[in-house]
């Protein structure tokens, strides 16, 4: 009697639902797993394993300079000077008889870590200022823009130059300064998409379930400009890299004897009449191909990100 009123899914009673589980279709459980998807992704991106691949070296590379079997690379034997490189010194010896290759190494470190700090700092303080500015408007929006109009009026080297020469050559001077010329590039793109985002229907429709204007901007604006802000921060670290040396190269980064790629280069440039060239191609070689790497990663994590130039 009681036959009709039950469900064949093991006495479930009528009209309940399968369980989800058996609503998948097939097609979705042979799809992929997520890291397989990245592998793939990765392997379609030739030049995404290239820079990472570098950049991964060096940075490990500076990372364990000093527990590396290294040279001292603020000390060297005179009676070693100019040696070419060899067997001995990889990359040869500079004019006290001090390991290139070694001063490339711990250089790295200065470089690196200004890049990153650096770059931090003008993603943080610029996406926070483009993200109000874009989001309330008014007067806010007047006022931030006046003030990053008034940043790229100057252009970006001499304006990292004149902020590093008025607080003193320092390591955390250069950090700064960098930084600040940093803010005007993330505040006008955080600024433009945030303008686009917000005119979505799901931020009017958060608007009128009544979320405070903080959990509105975390919550769903932020997390939909992220994509371009990574790309720019990962192009901006060859910028911020470069940028550093070129303070070393005028004295105004960190002071000798720190092996830093720009001052290394000032310092060997005299020698390059005598054809002791390895002297500069060492630094040189490695701000080159730092500043690629960085470059063709952010290339390739921009064709990752952005599904228009992903299908093309």
């Amino acid at each position: 009697m009681f036959k009709d009123e039950i469900s064949p899914l093991s006495g479930t009673p009528p009209n309940v639902p399968a369980p989800v589980v058996k609503l998948i279709s097939p097609e979705l459980k042979s799809q992929p797993g997520r890291w397989k998807r990245t592998w793939s992704i990765i392997r379609q991106n030739p030049r995404l394993i290239v820079g990472g691949t570098f950049i991964m070296v060096i940075t490990i590379l500076a990372i364990l300079a000093p527990v590396l079997p290294l040279p001292d690379p603020e000390t060297g034997i005179s009676s070693k000077a100019y040696q070419p490189p060899g067997n001995q010194f990889l990359f040869g010896s500079d004019n006290v008889g001090r390991d290139v290759f070694s001063r490339v190494i711990w250089g790295g470190r200065v470089s690196l870590s200004v890049g990153f700090i650096s770059v931090s700092i003008g993603f943080l303080t610029g996406t926070s200022l483009g993200l109000l500015a874009g989001y309330f408007g008014g007067w806010v929006d007047l006022l931030i823009s006046r003030f990053i109009d008034a940043l790229l009026a100057f252009p970006a080297i001499l304006l990292a130059i004149s902020i590093t020469a008025a607080l003193g050559p320092q390591l955390q001077n250069s950090m700064i300064a960098i930084g600040i010329v940093n803010i005007p590039v993330f505040a006008r793109l955080s600024r433009g998409q945030t303008l686009q985002v917000k005119a979505r229907d799901y931020i009017e429709a958060a608007r009128a379930l009544g979320l405070k204007q903080g959990n509105i901007l975390r919550r769903h604006i932020l997390p939909n400009i992220l994509s371009p802000l990574i790309v720019q921060a990962s192009l901006s670290l060859g910028f911020a890299i470069l940028a550093e040396a070129t303070l070393s190269f005028l004295g105004l980064g960190v002071q000798p004897p720190t092996p830093t790629w720009g001052f290394d280069i000032n310092s060997a440039r005299g020698y390059l009449s005598n054809n002791y060239w390895w002297m500069v191609a060492g630094p040189g070689l490695a701000i080159m191909l730092t500043i690629f790497s960085f470059n063709i990663l952010g290339d390739s994590i921009r064709d990752i990100l952005d599904p228009r130039t992903r299908k093309r």
